[in-house]
């Protein structure tokens, strides 16, 4: 089916001017003092959506991102139909972030990982495009698409086999979208499917719970055990590098806060003002898989 995919996260920011961020260096004045802050340290990266965005996943808040309201936590627990809604659209979407192959940034980091520059990742996103580049040390902060799990007795699932079963119950479901259609896809791999009345979901085949992607809503906490893993990795660190990420929210910027605390050197490297900047010793805007690719090639020597 031809489907145009179009950004879906939470909107641009209001005020146009922080795209770029005015405040901050660009890439190639901010090449040299990045390398020379870096170089010789133990590096753990703190990642967002701005590291997939080239392998076609779109972002939450860039420039070109248009505004939607995703489900909470509270909502799909509350009723069947908003979990019908969810999985309808789910089972769509889901495909597409499973499709993508990782790009520049996750593969500049796998590289810089291979050669024990970088110690660990602490990842925002949910598509597992570090441990396709080949990334090993990777803490999944949100979970991933790949897994679903019971919200009672805990088991796990692979999101393909809960795929097949929920092919299985809804046979032909999706035969009647416009071929034509323009389908938005959003980082959490939610799709635009406007019609999901009818679409009949699967419990949980061990305690007939309620099942869910293993991936935190909004309203829900991430597990104590990455936050402690990753709280572990800041602070062995010698360097954070935080890398397209906005920081907005968080779940993300408290591991900026826990670097500044404990005086380890903090670099932002996003395009666009973030949640973190006032912490950062630099900050760079710029098109992260070009900067990552060009700071590879200094540290790995």
């Amino acid at each position: 089916m031809p489907i145009r995919v179009i950004r879906a996260g939470y909107g641009a920011p209001v005020e146009p001017g922080l795209f770029p961020d005015p405040a901050a260096l660009d890439a190639s004045s901010g090449l040299r003092p990045v390398h020379e802050l870096l170089v010789g340290r133990r590096i753990v990266v703190l990642t967002g959506a701005g590291v997939s965005t080239s392998s076609g996943i779109p972002d939450y808040r860039g420039p070109g991102s248009r505004p939607r309201n995703p489900m909470t936590y509270q909502d799909f627990m509350g009723s069947v139909e908003n979990r019908r809604h969810y999985w309808a659209r789910n089972q769509y979407g889901w495909h597409f972030v499973a499709r993508a192959q990782p790009s520049a940034a996750p593969t500049a980091l796998a590289a810089l990982e291979a050669r024990g520059v970088v110690d660990g990742i602490i990842t925002q996103n949910i598509d597992t495009l570090h441990q396709k580049a080949g990334s090993l040390a990777v803490v999944d902060l949100h979970g991933t698409y790949a897994w679903v799990v019971c919200t009672a007795c805990g088991s796990r699932f692979p999101r393909g086999e809960v795929s097949r079963y929920l092919d299985e119950l809804n046979p032909g479901f999706y035969d009647g979208m416009d071929s034509g259609a323009e389908i938005e896809y959003a980082p959490d791999a939610d799709a635009t499917v406007e019609h999901t009345g009818g679409f009949r979901v699967w419990d949980c085949p061990v305690c007939q719970g309620v099942l869910k992607p293993d991936v935190v809503f909004f309203g829900e906490n991430a597990s104590g055990l990455n936050v402690a893993l990753a709280r572990r990795m800041v602070s062995r660190a010698g360097a954070l590098l935080v890398a397209g990420s906005s920081l907005t929210v968080n779940s993300g910027r408290r591991f900026v806060r826990q670097a500044a605390r404990e005086d380890i050197p903090v670099v932002i490297v996003n395009h666009g003002v973030t949640g973190g900047d006032s912490l950062a010793t630099l900050k760079v805007d710029a098109p992260v898989g070009e900067f990552l690719t060009s700071l590879t090639g200094l540290l790995a020597r």
